[in-house]
């Protein structure tokens, strides 16, 4: 297959619309289920890039959840803590500790679960049968792979009545050096970003402390490639093997590290005690558990405490979850990693940073302010590295 036609391109109105190799040659994929869209493979190509990509760097298997051409969150195949299981809804899950690339999902599904709904989904490894019974029962456009087990493709392939988008992708496909695009009737062409991010980006130690363990390592390498694929500007927060929030596509560097800070801070506070425990009722689906716990948490549209709103959702009223309560489980937190595309041009994103527990930073740096920027690192205990090198994505 040297062509597949679509459905239509961004919008209904887009068509005809198609995906095709320019010189002749075969697509490197099949696709065993479903008619993926045009966004879907948009989304698919660039997420099978980045679960690539950790794979190589770091030789675990590796996933994410992409929507609109960005990625929710990525992560790498380490078990989960047990109250991490249950906020990403996992605990019920039987051998999940011994599928990594299961963890790898549960953890990249489970970060930002509001986001990650309708989700495509990419895996660095042969799918098996616990990851897919995760994605079976999780709301999801498709997933590629370089590969299912036959158990496997059965159970992803009885998703949406048949008719869920399952690629596979050649895992030995490499494409030429020079890429092409047309916006508004004119080519652009580049050489492809086949810049390598491992540990030598991050030697170059320029704060006071210069004591950079492996698991931090590790954090910011996650962080850097989930960044080489997300729109820009972008910067995304990480701990423990995942992305933890991403701020993407923001004209201003501080608010995507106040975006990706938000979302990172929601993650630590879906583990905490008061969330982990709110009463349920047993009726209530996943999808609307999450909207209910982003309101428990943000104080979005709905008070979900309020009495004749409660009852809606739980089998007893909740205790509201306090500013209060929430900074202090906040202010206990450290050991988070932050990635940035580009430089910091301001010390208020270390600032920010600094509020939800980042001990750890990779930036290109560059700024004429750098010198403030560090500074700003000192004064925290912050160890940052200047990588060179800037990861913007569009």
């Amino acid at each position: 297959m040297n062509e597949f036609e679509l459905k239509y391109g961004c919008n209904p109105n887009q068509k005809p619309s198609k995906i095709y190799m320019k010189d002749g040659s075969e697509l490197p994929i099949k696709i065993l289920s479903g008619r993926p869209g045009y966004i879907n493979f948009l989304d698919a190509f660039n997420s099978w890039q980045l679960v690539k990509e950790i794979k190589e760097a770091l030789g675990m298997p590796a996933a994410t959840s992409f929507k609109h051409v960005s990625p929710t969150s990525a992560a790498v195949g380490t078990p989960l803590p047990e109250k991490l299981k249950k906020a990403c809804f996992v605990d019920d899950i039987e051998g999940l500790d011994d599928s990594p690339l299961a963890c790898a999902y549960a953890r990249a599904r489970g970060t930002d679960r509001m986001s990650s709904f309708g989700d495509w989904i990419a895996l660095s490894d042969v799918c098996d049968v616990t990851t897919a019974l995760l994605i079976k029962r999780e709301v999801s456009d498709g997933i590629i792979a370089p590969g299912y087990t036959p158990e496997a493709l059965e159970i992803l392939k009885s998703k949406r009545k048949g008719n869920y988008n399952i690629v596979e992708i050649d895992p030995d496909y490499r494409p030429e050096m020079q890429e092409t695009k047309q916006v508004f009737g004119i080519t652009f062409e580049q050489g492809r970003n086949e810049f390598k991010i491992n540990n030598e980006l991050l030697e170059n130690l320029v704060t006071e402390n210069k004591n950079l363990p492996d698991s931090a390592k590790r954090d910011l390498i996650i962080a850097l490639i989930t960044l080489k694929y997300t729109q820009s500007n972008s910067v995304c927060y990480a701990v423990d093997g995942q992305a933890i929030g991403v701020g993407a596509g923001q004209q201003s560097r501080i608010h995507c590290t106040r975006l990706a800070g938000n979302k990172a801070d929601v993650w630590h506070l879906r583990q905490h005690d008061k969330v982990l425990n709110l009463p349920f009722k047993e009726t209530l689906g996943r999808p609307d558990r999450d909207n209910v716990i982003d309101s428990y948490i943000n104080k979005n549209e709905e008070d979900v405490c309020k009495d004749g709103i409660w009852q809606k959702y739980f089998t007893e009223q909740p205790e509201p979850f306090t500013k209060e309560e929430m900074d202090a489980y906040l202010a206990t937190l450290s050991g988070v990693a932050v990635g940035s595309d580009a430089f910091f041009p301001f010390d208020d994103n270390i600032e920010r940073a600094k509020k939800s527990g980042v001990s750890y930073i990779a930036e290109p740096g560059g700024s004429i302010r750098d010198d403030i920027v560090i500074d700003c690192c000192n004064k925290y205990g912050i160890a940052m590295a200047f990588t060179g090198m800037r990861l913007f994505h569009h």
